[in-house]
């Protein structure tokens, strides 16, 4: 049974600030990232307990978000940017059986979600497909479900849980933390938090393997729109010829494949 953790930063116990904590040149940046291994490090456990026996973590935060030195001695560590080709992150993703997400935030927008953003925190207003709003966690579903390998388990603050409980019905999460506005919230501590990552992840395999997850998706035709602060940042896109220019600050583009389109 081989597990793809998808990591991110901003949903992590005791990270509530981009300016102090997730931003490379944070003054807690390095405290941050060990949080958040530690966090990934519950799951391993969790998921080991429950038989995986092969484990890749995938640092989904931009910087880098994981603290190598400390990360779970049973797991491997898929890090670096620019990230990989499709065709390679095809292959990679694809062997795996199963994804959980750690460490997640609610998508852009959501006023109770801690550190609430969708891909950048500076330059993004939001993400739609097909009309419906969306955001990081919809995006590593969709992929992931086209490769067929289902998302069964996520960790972060409560509305990024309440996300994916409406993508996915009936998935195991464990919230860490309750966002009281985008830059603030209530969180358990870390040892309060790992332990009940490490249950969770474990309950989400076992579940999985009595009654498997189906891979999730959407159905196509897609349009993907991306909403920008700046008109600057739109601006960039009117050299693609696979965008299209809809306003001053937005963008969209099409594709019958998500895998097109969903990180494009």
């Amino acid at each position: 049974m081989k597990v793809l953790i998808g990591t991110d930063l901003e949903g992590v116990a005791g990270v509530v600030s981009f300016e102090q904590q997730t931003y490379d040149n944070a003054k807690y940046y390095e405290a941050a990232k060990k949080l958040l291994t530690a966090e990934v490090n519950a799951a391993v456990e969790g998921l080991l307990e429950a038989g995986a026996d092969d484990i890749l973590v995938s640092d989904g935060h931009g910087c880098g978000g994981i603290h190598f030195e400390s990360l779970h001695p049973e797991a491997k560590l898929l890090h670096g940017r620019p990230v990989p080709s499709q065709d390679i992150k095809r292959k990679v993703y694809a062997s795996c059986d199963v994804t959980i997400m750690i460490g997640q935030h609610a998508m852009a927008g959501v006023q109770t979600g801690d550190l609430n953003h969708t891909q950048s925190s500076l330059k993004i207003d939001y993400y739609k497909l097909n009309g419906r709003m969306i955001g990081e966690i919809a995006q590593w579903a969709l992929m992931n479900g086209a490769f067929g390998t289902p998302l069964i388990f996520l960790s972060g603050d409560e509305a990024a849980c309440r996300e994916v409980e409406e993508l996915i019905p009936g998935i195991e999460t464990a919230a860490v933390k309750q966002g009281l506005g985008r830059n603030s919230a209530i969180s358990l501590s870390a040892q309060a938090a790992a332990e009940k990552i490490r249950k969770g992840a474990a309950a989400a395999l076992r579940k999985h393997l009595a009654s498997p997850v189906k891979p999730f998706s959407m159905e196509g035709p897609f349009v993907l729109e991306k909403r920008f602060f700046h008109t600057d940042s739109a601006d960039v896109f009117d050299s693609n010829p696979r965008y299209k220019r809809i306003d001053s600050q937005t963008v969209q583009i099409s594709s019958d494949n998500i895998l097109d389109i969903i990180y494009a």
